[in-house]
């Protein structure tokens, strides 16, 4: 059994996923975590009295080990690692909602200090692509930004969320870093460039790199896994959230395993290829961070874990005596346990089919109410498209039938991200049994599904019943339905682009992606969007100029971006038009400017107070110090006034502050829905020229490279 190697109690609470290791001396590893009160501390037990209080750095009074930064603003991520050529050791880099910080620990100074508009919830450190020096990413409101050790922004981005988490790995195996992105999904960046994109059903929270293309992953409802480039090889969900991953070698086989940190205070660590526990321990509050470093200066990594209440424990790799066997007996009994309960039911379940088998002469008579059916029994799926009525919303049903002498008891449909808690059983009262079953299907985003149904039949009066497992997959784009309203309204918006390919390979792309009852022969087609409502319109030229028209500029990206997949496309050009969508970002764009104006008078005005309470600060006190108690009294209650004035022109400021997140966020989007109407180097060109006329303030050039895709003069 693996035991902890040392343990250490903290007098501080440390913030969830901002915890890191650092050499900021280039030689002691020092423990690094965000705590409460807009604190990072640094525990160093390596040079005890060695460290004099300086700017931002000071001793704290529970513990002589530990040194706790001020940042005077709530820490959202932080982590330590080289950042620039001439440094002696690492540099602490520590994120708020509106600053990031570069901190020498080891000179006690600040590297740069630099506003960052769009937030950093999320920050990694290290090189990127062809980019020569290491760079400090962020990610927040829709955005990315990389700073060098000057504080120069060397690279910048858009994607489509709020972005939560963010590793750095070679993905493409070209031997060069590629920056993936957690947000609502996965997206591979090569510098500026959008590599692929991989759908989740939940916020990507956590990412660590594992080895070559393969990295770790948690999401937002409990579910780890690991991935290889983009193909899964396992996840498992659990009732409990994921706090932290890390990615170390645990048992010593030269492999290394995925450790999570859980919200319920377990550690586990799991094979990276087939997610099996080959150890678990217990904190006794949630897991704050994993992190790996040799902490007790002996030459070996220890795999180091830490708790939300202050607690750490350190873990050394398996010894080769141990022979992996990194649990303790009681893990093992559970295992038997487990097997012999499967024993039980595998001896059960071939009883039952013994007593099938003993009744099958009697069937014929009736007199059996055995699970026995005709031989040639099928269960038959096959989905279709409904249109809202008015008890119920649009769906796509998914009927189970099987002949009419047998009934469906149960069916049990497993689906990731439609379903709450990700599966969806239908029991028929007794008075309704019969060979047919429709579930209604209600997929909340156009994500290709695979649908993994069982259903329970057997006889009209069967106590035992046969499962039968099924699985379906529901194309991307399931939710539109051919026919068409001839009163409704035409969409305004529209995306043109040329394809050399055959009108053929498009009608092959919509037989697949779209959940058609017939199979269609014609690129040019009308459907209803049962989601949100209106029509999406695909024409094609013999030309091979094609024509999508809708009015959420949304769909068409998707549209786009599936087309070109499925056709292998690398590099597509579109030009663009969203009469309806164009407008509200203008509308959007003057809200920016109007709540800029509004932060910097709101912060004049803060500033003008200050001075103001500072001098009258000084009169009350003169005031109080030669007994002139009436002029002290009327000092004090215009120094409370004034106080309460400033408490309203911050919540304002507050107010105003969370809005112009909010615009910027769109902003932010609008970039990115543009850029996804085009493909490869038109789509960095797209996003790369938006952030320019942005920058200068040009909103009709933006408006321009929207529509057309190119920089126009």
């Amino acid at each position: 059994m693996l035991v902890p190697i040392f343990t250490l109690k903290l007098n501080h609470k440390i913030n969830p996923r901002m915890v890191a290791i650092g050499k900021y001396d280039g030689i002691h590893p020092c423990l690094t975590a965000a705590t409460q009160a807009g604190k990072v501390f640094i525990h160093n037990p390596h040079t005890r009295g060695q460290r004099p209080a300086a700017h931002r750095l000071s001793q704290s009074r529970q513990d002589s080990d530990i040194s706790l930064l001020n940042i005077n603003q709530a820490v959202s991520c932080l982590t330590a690692g080289t950042l620039g050529p001439n440094t002696t050791g690492h540099t602490l880099l520590v994120g708020s909602q509106t600053n990031l910080l570069a901190y020498d620990v080891h000179d006690n100074t600040d590297i740069f200090y630099k506003e960052v508009t769009d937030g950093a919830n999320a920050i990694v450190l290290g090189k990127l692509g062809d980019i020569q020096s290491p760079l400090a990413i962020i990610g927040g409101n829709c955005a990315l930004q990389g700073f060098d050790f000057e504080g120069n922004d060397q690279f910048w981005t858009v994607t489509g969320d709020n972005v939560r988490s963010l590793v750095l790995c070679d993905f493409t195996a070209d031997g060069k870093n590629e920056l993936l992105v957690g947000s609502e999904d996965f997206r591979v960046f090569r510098e500026d460039e959008l590599v692929t994109e991989m759908a989740e059903n939940e916020t990507v929270t956590s990412l660590c790199h594992m080895h070559g293309s393969r990295f770790g992953y948690a999401l937002a409802n409990g579910t780890v896994g690991v991935y290889d480039r983009t193909a899964r090889y396992w996840r498992i969900k659990s009732k409990n959230h994921a706090m932290s991953i890390h990615a170390f070698d645990l048992n010593a086989d030269g492999v290394v395993e995925l450790i999570t940190g859980w919200s319920n205070g377990k550690i586990d660590a799991r094979s990276d290829r087939t997610g099996e526990v080959i150890f678990k321990d217990n904190f006794s509050s949630s897991v704050a961070g994993v992190v790996e470093g040799d902490y007790r200066m002996d030459g070996q990594i220890q795999l180091i874990c830490s708790s939300v209440e202050g607690e750490v424990r350190g873990y050394l790799p398996a010894s080769k005596e141990m022979k992996g066997n990194l649990m303790d007996a009681s893990v093992e009994q559970d295992l038997i346990r487990e097997l012999s309960q499967r024993k039980q039911n595998l001896i059960l379940e071939l009883r039952n089919y013994e007593e099938n088998a003993k009744a099958l002469p009697g069937v014929l008579q009736g007199e059996s109410k055995k699970g026995v059916i005709p031989a040639n029994t099928q269960l038959q799926t096959a989905l279709s498209v409904r249109r809202a009525t008015e008890s119920q919303r649009a769906h796509i049903r998914c009927p189970g039938d099987t002949p009419s002498e047998t009934i469906i008891r149960a069916v049990l449909i497993f689906a990731e991200g439609i379903f709450e808690g990700e599966s969806h059983v239908v029991h028929p009262s007794i008075q309704n049994l019969s060979g047919c079953v429709r579930v209604p299907i209600i997929p909340p985003k156009d994500i290709p599904v695979d649908l993994h149904i069982k259903a329970f039949v057997g006889g009209k009066t069967s106590t035992q019943f046969h499962v039968f497992e099924i699985t379906r997959q529901l194309p991307r784009f399931s939710m539109y339905d051919l026919n068409t309203d001839p009163s409704a309204t035409q969409p305004t918006g529209k995306v043109t682009f040329n394809l050399n390919d055959r009108p053929q390979r498009v009608v092959m792309w919509l037989n697949q992606n779209f959940l058609l009852p017939e199979g269609i022969d014609s690129p040019d087609i009308t459907f209803t969007i049962l989601r949100a409502g209106g029509l999406l319109n695909i024409n094609m030229q013999p030309s091979g100029e094609i024509t999508l028209r809708a009015d959420d500029i949304d769909l068409a990206g998707d549209l786009i971006q599936s087309l070109a997949s499925f056709l292998a496309i690398e590099d597509l050009q579109a030009e663009a038009d969203f009469p309806v969508y164009f407008k509200e970002l203008r509308a959007t764009l003057t809200e920016v400017d109007e709540f800029h104006s509004v932060h910097q008078k709101l912060t004049a005005a803060m500033a003008d107070h200050s001075n103001y309470i500072r001098n009258m600060l000084v009169q009350a006190e003169d005031a109080r110090l030669m007994g002139d108690w009436r002029n002290t009294k009327k000092r004090y209650i215009e120094l409370y006034d004034l106080n309460r004035d400033l408490i309203n022109e911050y919540k304002i400021r507050s107010n105003n502050h969370n809005a112009l997140l909010a615009r910027l966020k769109s902003v932010n989007q609008a970039i990115q829905r543009a850029g996804r109407l085009r493909v490869g180097k038109p789509k960095t060109q797209v996003i790369t020229a938006c952030r320019d006329a942005i920058k200068n303030n040009n909103i009709n050039a933006l408006f321009k490279i929207m529509r057309a895709g190119t920089a126009l003069s």
